[in-house]
């Protein structure tokens, strides 16, 4: 075998109907936006007076954190016990610039993961691409950079997979199965592949084909390897990360189709942050040797730094996607 190619739902809803952010509407900051501060879609917790689309520091001196520990959180993925140890390295680094003692939390599931950040818990992570606009608008989290080369941000595709052996050889031939899906916040894994399949294929979710939720890229990867998923909406670079560590054999899955590029992970910080401390955290992931941290160069092979991110233009295509979906950030 051969690994191939071939060519109106609100937030509330997506909490109540898959858990996902659940948690979030459990907590409720000591901080409160002032009446009538300006905050676009962020929720009402937040201010955005400069327009950059993220939560602004809070003004209340009882609100702004500067812990002795700074905890670090990775996107939840196959092994978080593993990125913990191939994380090593950087917050030492991250330790070394900003005087901080530096912890890694595992996180199970983005709900964990947004529930510590928005909580006040989580000072630093790094957020998929799908969960970032829900992270800024509901959990205060301010992106600060991103995965990148010598060229600029680095980014990955979405791929539809089917099983090697599967009769399936194009979209069109999904109609009647069951597509796994990552979670209802992610770009490559949900929002992006029914928006593909509706526009360009006239594929309706429930009409024309099924759905089901893995929780994680890997997991619908490994299930259509396995032949237990009939076809996964999935991030594509993961696909041979996890075949180059023996998880699966790279020629047990065929692409069916595969997208334009999306942004990648983004980093950044809780909007609670001491100012001074936050660009500290900016400055050891914008100072760090990439070139010399073998753990991290053998997991994003692509990847050759950090670099600076804008949320307000980098991330316009996944808050382009959510717009068509009928997503809307209502936090409660």
């Amino acid at each position: 075998m051969t690994h191939m190619k071939a060519g109106g739902l609100s937030m509330r809803n997506l909490f109540h109907t898959t858990a996902v952010l659940l948690a979030l509407g459990y907590y409720t900051p000591a901080f409160a936006a002032d009446d009538g501060c300006p905050r676009g879609t962020l929720d009402k917790k937040y201010c955005d007076r400069d327009g950059d689309l993220v939560a602004d520091t809070p003004t209340g001196a009882d609100d702004i954190l500067d812990p002795k520990t700074l905890i670090f959180s990775y996107t939840p993925i196959e092994d978080p016990a593993m990125w913990q140890d191939v994380w090593a390295r950087f917050l030492d680094h991250l330790k070394k610039t900003t005087g901080k003692n530096v912890t890694f939390f595992q996180v199970q599931n983005y709900s964990a993961q947004l529930e510590a950040l928005r909580s006040g818990r989580l000072h630093i992570a790094g957020i998929n691409a799908g969960s970032t606009p829900v992270a800024v608008n509901c959990a205060g989290f301010v992106p600060t950079v991103q995965l990148g080369t010598e060229q600029g941000p680095w980014g990955y595709t979405m791929e539809i997979i089917v099983p090697a052996k599967s009769a399936v050889k194009s979209v069109p031939d999904l109609k009647g199965k069951t597509i796994a899906f990552v979670s209802p916040t992610s770009a490559t894994g949900f929002k992006a592949p029914t928006i593909l399949l509706k526009n360009k294929f006239g594929m309706e979710l429930d009409r024309d084909y099924k759905s089901r939720f893995t929780g994680k890229h890997e997991t619908s990867i490994i299930g259509v390897a396995n032949d237990d998923y009939e076809a996964a909406a999935v991030a594509g670079d993961l696909i041979k990360r996890i075949s180059d560590r023996k998880v699966i054999d790279i020629n047990s899955v065929k692409i069916i189709y595969e997208s334009e590029p999306f942004p990648g992970t983004a980093f950044g910080i809780t909007n609670r942050l001491a100012p001074t401390l936050a660009g500290k955290v900016r400055e050891a992931f914008l100072t760090y040797d990439w070139a010399n941290d073998p753990k991290l160069k053998r997991e994003l092979p692509d990847v050759t730094r950090f670099v600076p991110t804008d949320y307000k233009a980098a991330f316009q295509m996944i808050r382009d996607i959510d717009t068509q979906s009928g997503v809307k950030y209502d936090c409660k």
